[in-house]
């Protein structure tokens, strides 16, 4: 059988799946019923994810001994397309926190075997939800000089410390954390990522309000908290490398993709603008510095989009650590930003409501998404430092920061 022909009789197979198995209850409405902080109960959705995990579509290309898929990447493609194509959404990479997008894949290269087998089946299935303990309070942007210790008690870990920006630590069962196991070594030297399990008396978690009205970020402290011996990933002292691999996922997972919890956007910044600004006599929009400005921005999404694609394309299996999603990151970063700015510029006067009868609900969203939105060029990595690690690993310049 030709790969064409192949791909044609795995699509029919998903559709016939996807048929038997998607609730049409629950078309298009991965955005009503997911998000970080909150995931609906909703009983229908339940039952998509049970299908989901159970299927391994939920990773479709994760290998199908751990509970993935097994799928090409073409397969994964194709998958997506039929789901769009009757609105369904995956939603595993909100429900399973850091698990899927970050914390999953850096275990399936990092990972033992007995690693691999107690923690991917429960992300593939969506059981379980992942945090990351990363920055400090005074280890941000230099995150090499991080204090959060571990240290060897024998048969277990101890783990004295705090870490901010904790993305829903309040909801996770289990936690990622660089902690320095070894003080007498260069800063970056001294680190390992452990594995924590977050149900335990150790460890507290405090949600921290942000300026768009939610939490998904917490403090989180470790007042003696343990982790089993064997829950380093990778080798002893060299977390910095896997965390690196891990922050290349995530800046990956940033950088344009679908958004897990919903199908494409329904309402696109076009109709907004037909809708609050108005057209002429010849059905374009009648601002024509905002009609200008608005291609713009689409061919720079458009581009973004499939460079993004590319990108992921050609970083399957391949380990290494490289800067390419650095730069992505960045352009990501810009492109929503720009998408948010111009949909406040669209709406006008109902551009500006916080609350209130006389806002749509979808006003009051996009409000609130341009404030946290603003974020995006903070979190994952800076803007600044994303352009500090392009200029030395791709143009060559000379290290200036982060001696040691």
């Amino acid at each position: 059988m030709s790969d064409d022909a192949k791909l044609d009789s795995f699509r029919e197979e998903a559709r016939a799946w996807l048929a038997d198995h998607f609730p049409s209850a629950i078309a298009g409405r991965g955005a009503e019923l997911v998000g970080m902080e909150s995931v609906s109960r909703d009983p229908d959705l339940e039952k998509w994810r049970v299908a989901l995990g159970e299927k391994g579509w939920g990773t479709p290309t994760w290998p199908a001994e751990y509970g993935g898929g097994g799928l090409s990447q073409l397969e994964a493609q194709v998958l997506d397309q039929e789901m769009r194509k009757i609105g369904a959404f995956n939603p595993l990479p909100v429900m399973a926190g850091m698990g899927i997008t970050m914390v999953g894949p850096t275990i399936l290269e990092y990972g033992t075997e007995k690693q691999k087998q107690k923690h991917i089946p429960p992300i593939c299935r969506g059981d379980v939800f992942w945090a990351l303990g990363y920055s400090e309070p005074n280890a941000g942007s230099d995150l090499a000089s991080l204090q959060c210790k571990a240290e060897d008690k024998g048969d277990h870990w101890l783990v004295n410390g705090q870490k901010t920006w904790t993305s829903g630590a309040d909801h996770a069962q289990w936690i990622g954390c660089l902690v320095r196991t070894d003080f007498d070594k260069p800063k970056r030297d001294g680190i390992s990522f452990l594995i924590l399990d977050m149900d335990q008396p150790g460890i507290e978690t405090r949600p921290i309000e942000l300026i768009g009205g939610s939490s998904p970020f917490c403090e989180t402290f470790f007042n003696d908290a343990k982790a089993d011996k064997d829950e380093v990933l990778g080798e002893l002292n060299g977390g910095w490398t896997v965390g690196k691999r891990l922050l290349q996922h995530e800046r990956q997972s940033q950088t344009g993709a679908r958004a897990a919890g919903g199908a494409a956007a329904k309402v696109t910044l076009q109709d907004l603008a037909k809708r609050y600004v108005g057209t002429d006599d010849d059905g374009k929009l009648a601002d024509p510095d905002l009609r200008a400005r608005l291609s713009d921005h689409m061919m720079r999404a458009q581009a973004q989009k499939l460079t993004t694609q590319r990108v992921i394309a050609e970083a399957k299996g391949n380990h290494k650590v490289s800067a390419a999603a650095s730069i992505l990151k960045n352009a990501a970063s810009s492109v929503s930003q720009e998408k948010d700015e111009l949909t406040l510029e669209i709406l006008g006067h109902q551009g500006l409501g916080w609350e209130g009868d006389e806002f749509e609900a979808h006003e009051l969203a996009a409000v609130r998404g341009w404030l946290s939105t603003k974020a995006m060029s903070i979190y994952g990595g800076s803007y600044e430092i994303q352009n500090n690690i392009i200029a030395k690993n791709i143009l060559g310049l000379p290290e200036t920061t982060q001696k040691g």
